[in-house]
C-alpha cells in the first residue's frame, strides 16, 4: 500500500524535491526575469514611436548607426526622436550618423532634440532630421573644423632624444610633433581642414536650406543659444523634450503615442553610459567648442 501512495504522489514529491534542491538557482532566475521584464504591460499593442540617444564625444558610432538602421526597417515604428547632448567629435563618425539619419528620414519622420549641447559633430549628425527642436538653454552650432598638434622638439632636445624617420611622400611627415611644421606642410594641413569645413558648410546649407555663400551668418564655428540658432535657421523650434515628443507624434501621424520601452537592465546600462559620457563631455566642452 505504501508503494502505491509513493507512486501516486511521486510527481508532487519529485517537484518539491527539485524546488528544494535548486531553490537558490530558481530564485536567481526569478529576480533576473523581474529585472529584464518589460517595465509596463499597459498595452498589448506594439510601440509605434522610439527614441535614440547621442551623448558625449562622438568616436565609435557602430552601435548607434545599427540602432537607427533597425528602426528604419521596423514597420511598427512610425516616428523617431533623436535625443542629443554632445560636444561633437571625430569627423567621419559624425558624418556616418548624419547619413544614417538621412536614410531613416526617407522612410519615416525623425525629430532631433538638443537637450543640452548640439555642436560641431553632433550638429552635423542631426542636420537631416525632419525637424530640429532645442531646449531654450541649449548650445547649438560650432560649425567649424580644428586640427591641433604639439611641437615637443624643445622637450626631446632636453631629454636627449633624436627621432629617426624614413618616409616616402613629400607630406608624409606633415603634422609631426617632433619639430616645427614647414610652411608647405602647414599649408597642406590648412587645405585639408578647409576642405572638411567646406563640406560641413555645404551639407548644413543643403539640409537646412541656407545660403552656402554666406556661411558667416550660421557657421564660422559660432555657437548660438537656442533662440539665436532659430533665427539663423539652424533649428526649427524651441521647447522641452515633451514638446519634441509631441512634434514626433504629430509628424508620425499616430493617434495614440506608444513609446518603445526598454528593459530595466537596458535603462540602467544606458543611464550609466549617459552619465559617464556627459561627465567626460563636460570636461572637454571648453576645449571642443571654440
Amino acid at each position: 500500500m505504501s508503494d502505491f501512495f509513493k507512486k501516486l504522489f511521486l510527481p508532487i514529491t519529485a517537484t518539491l524535491d527539485f524546488i528544494q534542491k535548486y531553490f537558490k538557482s530558481l530564485l536567481f532566475i526569478l529576480i533576473l526575469l523581474l529585472i529584464l521584464a518589460p517595465a509596463s504591460t499597459e498595452s498589448v499593442k506594439p510601440p509605434n514611436l522610439a527614441t535614440v540617444g547621442l551623448y558625449g564625444p562622438i568616436m565609435n558610432t557602430e552601435k548607434i548607426v545599427r540602432e537607427i538602421e533597425s528602426l528604419a526597417d521596423d514597420e511598427d515604428i512610425k516616428g523617431v526622436l533623436f535625443l542629443v547632448d554632445s560636444p561633437g567629435g571625430a569627423v567621419a563618425p559624425s558624418v556616418e550618423i548624419s547619413l544614417a539619419i538621412k536614410r531613416l528620414r526617407e522612410k519615416k519622420p525623425i525629430v532631433a532634440y538638443a537637450a543640452g549641447t548640439m555642436a560641431s559633430g553632433s550638429y552635423y549628425a542631426s542636420i537631416w532630421a525632419t525637424r530640429i527642436v532645442a531646449n531654450p538653454a541649449a548650445t547649438i552650432g560650432s560649425i567649424g573644423v580644428i586640427m591641433e598638434g604639439m611641437n615637443i622638439k624643445g622637450l626631446i632636445d632636453k631629454i636627449g632624444i633624436k627621432p629617426q624617420v624614413v618616409k616616402a611622400g613629400r607630406y608624409k611627415e606633415a603634422g609631426t610633433p617632433f619639430r616645427e611644421w614647414t610652411p608647405e606642410e602647414r599649408k597642406e594641413i590648412e587645405t585639408h581642414v578647409l576642405d572638411i569645413y567646406r563640406m560641413f558648410v555645404n551639407d548644413v546649407a543643403k539640409a537646412r536650406h541656407l545660403d552656402p555663400n554666406h556661411p558667416e551668418t550660421f557657421a564660422d564655428a559660432k555657437i548660438f543659444i537656442a533662440e539665436k540658432a532659430r533665427r539663423v535657421g539652424l533649428i526649427d523650434q524651441i521647447g522641452s523634450v515633451e514638446d519634441a515628443k509631441k512634434v514626433t507624434k504629430t509628424l508620425a501621424g499616430v493617434k495614440e503615442a506608444r513609446w518603445r520601452k526598454k528593459s530595466k537592465w537596458e535603462e540602467y546600462i544606458e543611464n550609466l553610459t549617459e552619465q559617464t559620457a556627459r561627465t567626460f563631455a563636460a570636461q572637454l566642452r571648453g576645449w571642443v567648442i571654440r
